[in-house]
């Protein structure tokens, strides 16, 4: 049986973090860090990461991780998304770091990278598109092609680099800014490239706390890892474990959203009146009230399948994915309107979450590819 409740270990975890957060990236300090460029607070990684252990979770402890589980990480992640927070834990503690634990972790190359990561000296990031959706048992969704992993686009986003066999560019990289290792899929598999021997470009991102590169290494030798065929599989685990966990950065930012727009409705006077007060803005509070409370039964049972190895893990991971991605932009979207004018303002918060809400919508597959896999696995048509 699924277990839906948290544990005394997940709640101290998470009041250390949502602490650790309100300390030193609360919202004023991060609405000042995204207009300067440079989105990443100071010193956050190393006290989340390394002092606080949280980028080992999902590490066994021989090799240098804390032995937990990917629900622990789900706490963290809801932390996250609570306070949009800029940090690259998504895409170098879980994702790259699922990727690696599927490969040969008895080898160099993989336990040195691993016990890294898990230290928090080290920032690894796959080098493929933010939208790269996770493969299923159908196949519907990513799958390993010449150089890797299919973005669900139809074709892959890379451009070739002189016919050497060697990636070129992908756009789209979450976090490459911060990445120390790039983790890049080939032709004949999967190679670990310093960050300094690649080009890493900035690009225009939706959501200023996720920043975006364009990351080449043609003519980076790297070292190879894992081959193809191992490559592919690994990259489908990190995807896979990526999208279910994406789902609790969603609803902790749905959270936020709910609370904070609850706090100020009932502050808020209008007609001698809290405007929280008025049944039609009830109404719609406790529309998203009800919403959540399903968002995290399927945020929750997505991470425990993936921390207990469950079959049907790519079911529950796209069924929380198809969910909560629509669940997250709306309570987003209330935040916003429900604060009237103050919410559409750069001073308040509110836009970080819509953003992050929005950008986080496409990330690792659109609800609509997760629907797909849904229907797939269970044997139903697609939806039109």
């Amino acid at each position: 049986m699924t277990d839906l409740l948290y544990s005394e270990t997940e709640d101290d975890l998470r009041a250390a973090v949502r602490s650790l957060l309100a300390d030193r990236a609360d919202a004023q300090t991060l609405l000042g860090r995204i207009e300067t460029g440079a989105p990443y607070v100071p010193g956050l990684w190393k006290s989340l990461a390394g002092d606080m252990g949280a980028a080992g979770l999902l590490v066994p402890e021989k090799l240098g991780g804390q032995g937990a589980s990917h629900r622990e990480a789900a706490v963290v992640l809801e932390e996250l998304g609570r306070a949009v927070t800029p940090a690259p834990y998504l895409t170098s503690a879980v994702v790259a770091t699922e990727t690696l634990l599927a490969l040969d972790t008895e080898g160099e190359p993989v336990a040195e990278l691993l016990a890294g990561l898990a230290s928090g000296r080290t920032v690894a990031v796959l080098a493929l598109p933010l939208s790269t959706a996770p493969g299923t048992e159908r196949g519907l969704a990513a799958a390993p092609r010449e150089h890797g992993v299919d973005t669900g686009s139809g074709a892959p986003e890379t451009r070739e680099g002189g016919g050497s066999g060697r990636p070129g560019t992908v756009t789209g990289v979450a976090d490459a800014l911060a990445a120390d290792v790039f983790l890049v899929p080939r032709a004949d598999g999967l190679y670990a490239v310093p960050a300094g021997d690649a080009v890493v470009v900035p690009q225009t991102p939706l959501d200023l706390t996720r920043p975006l590169a364009a990351v080449t290494t043609d003519g980076a030798v790297g070292t190879l890892l894992a081959d193809a065929e191992t490559a592919g599989a690994a990259i489908r685990r990190g995807l896979l474990s990526g999208a279910g966990l994406l789902a609790s950065e969603q609803l902790g930012l749905a959270e936020w959203c709910l609370e904070e727009t609850v706090r100020h409705t009932r502050q808020r006077y209008q007609f001698n009146r809290p405007v929280g007060s008025f049944q039609a803005l009830k109404h719609r509070m406790a529309q998203l009230w009800l919403e959540i409370v399903n968002a995290r039964a399927a945020a929750r049972a997505a991470a425990d399948a993936l921390a207990t190895g469950s079959p049907e893990a790519p079911l529950t991971v796209a069924v929380a994915q198809a969910y909560c991605s629509k669940v997250a932009v709306h309570a987003a979207e209330e935040c916003v309107q429900l604060h009237g004018g103050i919410g559409m303002t750069w001073e308040h918060p509110a836009h970080l979450a819509l953003k992050r809400a929005k950008s986080d919508q496409v990330a690792l597959g659109s609800a609509g590819r997760h629907q797909d896999a849904i229907a797939a696995l269970v044997d139903l048509p697609a939806p039109a």
